[in-house]
């Protein structure tokens, strides 16, 4: 079996498409700790801890973040880490709830997403049950998926110590959970309604599933996400409202 920390795999990264990028240095490895498995098919959990406190990413129970949406339909959005855990390819994962509302208080989607840290700070990503509401308040559950079941794999959420140039798979079941990313700076400053930041980790997050769309995401030392903005195919732009940390 191999666990999280086998054997490297490097992510070839996509060619670039302006000229002048054609001269960038070559990517460094997947994550900022080598010997990762990107993603992973079968996870150690001798591999894992019981916490989540990477700095980019912390999930402390408790925690909660509250987002609010503009440049597309107008919504809410609070994700709060639950005291649950749940047992996700053999991992004992951190419970987080994901829930999406309307302005008028409808509820657009409702997400229960799984991680969990690994010995070195890494925080992988081991599935969702999500739960999206059309118009007439039908259910669909086609975005979900659970590391170990059908082919799908976990992918990495957080690495340990992110460098600029670092691309990895978030995740992993094909044609559901497809989603890459790509570190592009650790020096980035942005304003949103809980504040202003400065030494921004901001990646840029892509997937096969929607080629068109390129979304830019802001992290924050012991905050975690501040800011989404679609910088392609749209111009969602999703920002802190407020947090609290548990």
């Amino acid at each position: 079996m191999q666990g999280v920390r086998g054997v490297l795999v490097v992510l070839l990264a996509v060619p670039a498409l302006a000229g002048c990028r054609a001269a960038e240095p070559a990517k460094s490895p997947p994550s900022g700790v080598d010997e990762l498995v990107i993603p992973t098919p079968s996870p150690d959990p001798a591999d894992f801890v019981d916490r989540i406190d990477n700095p980019w990413l912390p999930l402390t129970p408790g925690s909660e973040w509250v987002y609010e949406t503009t440049g597309g339909d107008p919504q809410r959005i609070t994700v709060t880490v639950t005291d649950q855990t749940r047992e996700v390819a053999g991992v004992t994962a951190t419970v987080v709830h994901d829930v999406v509302r309307a302005p008028d208080g409808t509820l657009l989607e409702d997400t229960y997403d799984w991680f969990a840290q690994d010995v070195d700070g890494n925080v992988w990503y081991l599935g969702e049950d999500t739960t999206e509401y059309d118009e007439q308040g039908r259910p669909d559950t086609e975005g979900s998926w659970e590391a170990g079941v059908d082919g799908a794999e976990a992918g990495l959420a957080m690495a340990a110590r992110p460098r600029v140039g670092d691309s990895y798979e978030q995740e992993q079941l094909a044609g559901v959970a497809e989603d890459r990313a790509e570190v592009l700076s650790l020096d980035e400053q942005r304003s949103v309604p809980a504040g202003e930041y400065d030494d921004l980790l901001q990646t840029e997050e892509t997937t096969p599933l929607e080629p068109d769309v390129v979304e830019h995401k802001y992290y924050a030392r012991g905050v975690g996400t501040v800011l989404e903005e679609t910088v392609a195919g749209g111009a969602e732009r999703v920002e802190l409202v407020s947090f609290t940390a548990g």
